[in-house]
C-alpha cells in the first residue's frame, strides 16, 4: 500500500480542525482527509455506546471508502468513548491515535506541574479517563476536573472570542475545583479557539495545555516508527461533513487560509 494515502481525522465538528491544521503544519507533505460530525454535535452530552457507534461508521468510512494509512480521533469525547475498540478492531492494520494519551504524557513529563486541571465534556469528564491515568501514571500528581458542557456548542456557533464567551468562561474557571491549579488541560479539541481568554483569566500564571501539536508530534513519532510518511510532495486535503454549518466552512477558512470545499456525506 502506498504511503502517499492520507491520514483520516475526525471530530464532532470544528474542534478538530486544530489538530488538522497542526498535523498540516509539521507534516506539509501529508494529506488529510477530515470528517467533521456535524449532524450530531455536540458529542458531549451523548452516551458512551452512540458516540461509539458514529466513531466506527466514521472510521470504516474513512479506511474503506478513502483509504487513510492512519486514523486521528480529534475529539477527547470520541477518545474516551471509543478509542479502545477502534485500535482493538485495526491493530495490525492501521494506526489509531487518540488526543488523549499523548496529553497525559506531555502533563506527567513537566515537573513543575504539581496540581492540574481538567475542563471538557461531560461524557470526557464523566468517563474518569483523565482522572484514572493521570492517578496511575503519577499518584503525587493532583489532579481536579470541571465539566464545561457549554463550551463546544458556543463554540460551534462562532461565539468566542467575545463577551459572551467571556462570561461564560469566566462562570466555569471561576469554579472552586479550579483554584491553585499550575496548569489546565484543555480537553476538547474545540477549547484552543478560546486559549487566549483562558490564559488572560488566569493572567498567564497557569500552563496551557492544548492537544493539537501534541497530537501532531505523536502521529509523526508513529508514522516515522511504521515507515508511513510520505514519500510526495503534493498533498491533498478533503473535507466532508455529515450536515452543512456555516461555521464550519468559516472554520475551516481560518485554519487552513485558503478557499475549503466541504463535501457533505451521511453515513
Amino acid at each position: 500500500m502506498s504511503n502517499d494515502r492520507p491520514i483520516g481525522v475526525f471530530d464532532s465538528g470544528i474542534g478538530g480542525l486544530t489538530v488538522a491544521a497542526a498535523i498540516q503544519r509539521l507534516l506539509p507533505s501529508e494529506s488529510l482527509i477530515y470528517f467533521g460530525d456535524t449532524a450530531h454535535l455536540p458529542y458531549g452530552d451523548k452516551s458512551k455506546e452512540l458516540i461509539a457507534e458514529y466513531a466506527v461508521n466514521i472510521t470504516r468510512f474513512l479506511l474503506e471508502e478513502k483509504k487513510c494509512k492512519a486514523i486521528v480521533i480529534a475529539c477527547n469525547t470520541a477518545s474516551a468513548a471509543a478509542y479502545e475498540a477502534l485500535r482493538d478492531t485495526y491493530k495490525g492494520s492501521v494506526p489509531v491515535i487518540n488526543v488523549i494519551d499523548p496529553m497525559i504524557e506531555e502533563v506527567i513529563a513537566d515537573a513543575d506541574i504539581k496540581k492540574i486541571g481538567i475542563i471538557a465534556t461531560k461524557t470526557t469528564v464523566s468517563s474518569g479517563v483523565y482522572q484514572e491515568k493521570f492517578a496511575r501514571r503519577k499518584p503525587e500528581l493532583e489532579f481536579s476536573a470541571l465539566a464545561t458542557p457549554l463550551l463546544a456548542s458556543m463554540i460551534e456557533e462562532g461565539f468566542y472570542n467575545n463577551t459572551i464567551s467571556e462570561a461564560i468562561l469566566n462562570e466555569y474557571l471561576s469554579n472552586p475545583v479550579l483554584e491553585n491549579i499550575d496548569g489546565l488541560v484543555l480537553a476538547c479539541t474545540h477549547y484552543p479557539l478560546i486559549k487566549k481568554e483562558i490564559d488572560a483569566f488566569f493572567h498567564g500564571r497557569v500552563k496551557i495545555f492544548d492537544s493539537a501539536e501534541v497530537v501532531a508530534r505523536k502521529l509523526k513519532g508513529i508514522l516515522e516508527k511504521e515507515s508511513l510518511l510520505c514519500t510526495s510532495s503534493v498533498s491533498k486535503n478533503e473535507f466532508f461533513v455529515s450536515d452543512y454549518t456555516r461555521a464550519f466552512e468559516a472554520a475551516t477558512k481560518i485554519f487552513f487560509k485558503k478557499e475549503i470545499h466541504l463535501e457533505l456525506c451521511r453515513l
